[in-house]
């Protein structure tokens, strides 16, 4: 397991009922990058790579 299992974990436990739109997350995804600029690198490749999930490109 890895050490950020936890938070995963957490975040499933607490919101996984929940429904979001892209929209809310990016705008939380700014709003921790602000509060958290030594973050805005894996925050960018995170966003990065969900926005790209279905590129047939990247296998």
């Amino acid at each position: 397991m890895y050490f950020t299992d936890r938070g995963i974990e957490e975040l499933e436990k607490r919101r996984g009922k929940e429904e979001v739109t892209f929209e809310w997350l990016a705008e939380q995804l700014r709003t921790f990058v602000d509060l958290n600029p030594d973050f805005e690198v894996p925050v960018e490749r995170l966003a990065t790579w969900l926005a790209r999930l279905d590129d047939e490109d990247d296998d």
